[in-house]
């Protein structure tokens, strides 16, 4: 049996950083995750989005945090196992934990869950058209910008992803329209306001997709006011819903954490869950006593946490604080 100090189940930004810093603790470390490639969500759904709230970044696309990421998670070579769903969680008669996934499975000292919100699938518009032409003009996430390229653009949603991409498709669709069912945004207040100040994209508020046709591709939409019922009739090639998505922890439910309303793993201020030896971070935790923020940049500061922790758990006789890394380094 081969067994880890921590193995990471996911490898999104917190995960992979998480592989850094427990690299420079001088633990063995293994990474799973049930994604092809690293990256989680950022990887998955938008690799070309501009991320504005990365530390030392006041700018940078998914794909390059995440390649960044990657370079110094696995700096100090953990072994990596990608395209593997984790399903089980077992505890063993010496403490450690047996990782069942579909396809081997891991022994582990420690834990640490770093899932994200889980498996994610888009919600879907049920519109005439929509299912027909999806793939074909109906587009749910960017994968890559330069299919927007030159391209009358119809965008639906009032989230982050939908302002976020309205402003960042400036420099590559053609003409772009957004359309939202009502006049309140769930977007950064200063990414709407920006939307709103924007003269080269036509912002249509109260309105809602009825129509997507086409013949091999979208050539058109119709859309229609929800107040006054006038329905318009718009010529575009690609329709973008960003509508939100449903997220799913899938089998790490039923692994025997305790866990709040909105299905968080519940964690102390060491990240530390009801499981001796196994910690959570990131979008899947939930720490005592705050509210749940997932931000990146939050992920960061937890697994930090977790795996300081959880090396102490290791080494009791260890010091939580692991020094500077331009000491170490």
């Amino acid at each position: 049996m081969d067994l880890y100090d921590v193995t990471f189940i996911g490898a999104g930004p917190t995960g992979l950083f998480g592989c850094f810093y427990a690299g420079f603790r001088d633990m063995k470390t293994k990474i799973i995750d049930s994604l092809p490639e690293p990256g989680g969500q950022v990887t998955a759904l938008y690799p070309e989005k501009i991320i504005y709230d990365a530390p030392g970044f006041p700018q940078i696309e998914g794909k390059a945090l995440v390649k960044g990421l990657v370079e110094q998670g696995f700096s100090f070579e953990p072994t990596v196992c990608l395209g593997e769903n984790a399903q089980s969680l077992e505890r063993q008669a010496d403490g450690s934990w047996r990782i069942g996934t579909h396809v081997a499975e891991h022994f582990s000292k420690t834990v640490i869950v770093t899932a994200g919100v889980g498996a994610f699938a888009p919600n879907r518009l049920k519109a005439p058209g929509v299912a027909e032409f999806e793939g074909r003009g109906i587009y749910y996430f960017v994968k890559e910008k330069a299919i927007f390229q030159g391209k009358r653009l119809l965008i639906v949603g009032g989230g982050d992803s939908a302002v976020d991409w309205a402003l960042n498709m400036r420099d590559t669709a053609q003409r772009i329209t957004l359309i939202h069912r009502r006049d309140q945004f769930r977007a950064h207040e200063g990414s709407v306001a920006e939307l709103k100040a924007a003269q080269d994209i036509d912002l249509r508020l109260f309105y809602e997709l009825k129509e997507v046709r086409g013949n091999a591709h979208v050539t058109g939409a119709t859309i229609f006011n929800n107040k006054t019922k006038e329905q318009t009739d718009l010529d575009v090639d690609v329709v973008l819903l960003n509508l939100g998505y449903k997220a799913d922890l899938g089998p790490i439910t039923s692994w025997g954490f305790e866990m709040d309303e909105k299905r968080g793993i519940k964690v102390n201020e060491r990240m530390e869950t009801n499981l001796p030896g196994v910690y959570a971070a990131g979008d899947v935790a939930t720490p005592a006593g705050v509210d749940r923020l997932p931000l990146i940049v939050i992920g960061y500061a937890q697994v930090t946490v977790a795996v300081n922790c959880a090396n102490k758990y290791i080494h009791p006789e260890a010091r939580v604080f692991p020094g500077h890394s331009s000491e170490k380094m």
